[in-house]
């Protein structure tokens, strides 16, 4: 056989596999929290390619309770509940809903006595990464798993490092994957820390003493080519060095009830973040020296955003606002001036995802809206019925299928 033809077969044997494992195309993962770049905003490829009138209910599999978000790698869903006194982790076919593992552990936990009527967690989405799954439960048990087997490979117990019942909620950051490593920040009201581990090991690479963590999850954004993760805590928003965990700012960001739970937008200089409490700030950082200067650039106390992140594409940051009993809003993200909002009374809150040229909204009463991405207007589009129960969790937006987590149970819903 010649040589270019070998070449050739080995080329299209890597189209189909690499290391060992099938390559997914755009479109069919949602490998983290808020997706393929944890942005919350897809590609035209990995988007729907149209909306139809109705969309077509699959497989419906209980999975337990919990506010963590389901994840997909293409040809399986993996979910991270709870069944009390017990988390589990499940990988469930994405085709046919069949349960193909199901791992348990312990992890007793006791609620902040405010929080009574809201379930036990847990709160953080799982992280899908370099073959291996990882969990961070309501206890701060942090696990990796094999994703085809289900077989643990390694597990850090950060229990003892903070008392559930002086959060409102438990853990709740999703992990996040850098260059340097595995991210996570683990604490209550009273103190926290952030670190990263060895992905393969789990074991230390850094830690640092901040506050205790918010309820946000943490992103890596770079200024002045200082790769950095930023994230909130219960008083402020922090920026530490991706790879020695060394602060580099901080800008005070207090809530009365420590709910910092929104994840901050990356732009050009710097962030956005926003509040139930604090409304919406633009945060602009430069580099004097060895250190970073934060600013405000502007405060938009109109838009207060509570347990949604918001989305930015087109050049426009659309969200959901709790203001008049929960708005839909679109912001001018160079002045924070307000582009568009509606009347109100939309929904309490509502998971916003960017797909294509459409924004998605999950609401919590079950309602997936569909809309074209505007700046000018909010023109709804479509409607559907997506759960009978309470759906906190973000969904999962695929080409040809959603898949939808609410109280107790998943349900996926096709588009063809």
């Amino acid at each position: 056989m010649k040589t270019t033809a070998r070449l050739g077969i080995l080329a299209a044997a890597l189209l189909v596999v690499t290391f060992g494992r099938p390559v997914v195309a755009a479109g069919e993962r949602w490998p983290q929290w808020r997706g393929p770049s944890r942005s919350g905003v897809l590609s035209a490829d990995e988007a729907p390619a149209a909306w139809p009138s109705a969309l077509k209910k699959g497989w419906t599999t209980t999975v337990g309770e919990g506010y963590s978000s389901p994840i997909a790698d293409g040809t399986r869903v993996f979910v991270h509940a709870r069944r009390d006194p017990e988390e589990t982790v499940s990988a469930i076919d994405l085709l046919t809903g069949a349960v193909a593992w199901t791992r348990t552990y312990s992890a007793p936990t006791e609620k902040n006595p405010y929080a009574k009527t809201m379930a036990k967690g847990p709160y953080s989405t799982p992280l899908l990464a370099d073959g291996r799954l990882y969990t961070l439960g309501t206890t701060a048990i942090l696990s990796a798993w094999n994703p085809t087997t289900g077989a643990l490979i390694w597990r850090r117990d950060f229990s003892g490092r903070i008392d559930t019942s002086k959060l409102f909620c438990g853990t709740a950051m999703s992990p996040l994957l850098t260059r340097h490593g595995l991210v996570i920040q683990v604490g209550d009201d009273r103190a926290g820390t952030i670190m990263t581990l060895d992905p393969a090991t789990g074991k230390d690479k850094w830690t640092t003493p901040i506050a205790g963590p918010g309820y946000a999850s943490p992103i890596e954004i770079t200024i002045a080519a200082i790769p950095q993760i930023v994230t909130l805590t219960t008083k402020s928003v922090v920026g530490v060095a991706s790879a020695s965990g060394t602060v580099l700012w901080e800008f005070p960001f207090n809530d009365e009830w420590n709910e910092n739970i929104v994840t901050p937008i990356p732009i050009a200089d710097g962030i956005i973040v926003s509040g139930v409490r604090q409304g919406t700030r633009r945060l602009a950082l430069t580099k004097n020296g060895q250190t970073f200067a934060v600013k405000e650039a502007w405060h938009t106390p109109d838009v207060a955003m509570y347990m949604s992140s918001p989305v930015l594409a087109g050049g426009t940051l659309f969200g959901h606002s709790m203001k008049r009993k929960g708005q839909f809003v679109a912001v001018d993200p160079k002045d924070g001036s307000i582009r568009w909002s509606t009347e109100g009374r939309n929904a309490p809150s509502a998971a916003v995802v960017a797909a294509g040229a459409h924004l998605v909204y999950l609401t919590t009463e079950g309602q997936l809206i569909v809309a074209p991405i505007d700046a000018a207007a909010f023109n709804e589009q479509r409607r559907y019925t997506v759960a009978e129960s309470a759906t906190y969790a973000h969904p999962i937006v695929l080409r040809d299928r959603i898949v939808v987590r609410d109280q107790t149970s998943l349900t996926t819903w096709t588009l063809k």
